[in-house]
């Protein structure tokens, strides 16, 4: 498997894309106030709840995983069945 068919594309260009990517949400979230000791403080507080409130936490997490399903696997199908995530073959192999 070549390295553009693994990144999507030619990976510096992917790479290049990515780290602009990122700088641009890290400048959102810090104009936001969201810093990374936030995040991690966030992120435990959420692990906390979840295993405190046990089996409707679940309950909650699949509800809103079918209601994002109900929108996301259509589209997802109907651009694979429409070939929307395909790259031309050049020939080379």
């Amino acid at each position: 498997m070549r390295l553009d068919q693994i990144f999507g594309g030619n990976p510096v260009g992917v790479i290049v894309r990515l780290i602009i990517l990122s700088v641009v949400a890290g400048t959102i979230q810090k104009t936001l106030g969201i810093t990374p000791d936030n995040m991690i403080y966030k992120l435990g507080l959420l692990v906390e709840r979840i295993y405190n409130m046990g089996w409707g936490a679940v309950q909650w997490a699949l509800g809103y995983f079918l209601i994002g399903a109900v929108i996301v696997i259509p589209i997802w199908l109907i651009s694979r069945v429409f070939g929307g995530g395909k790259r031309p073959d050049d020939g080379r192999s």
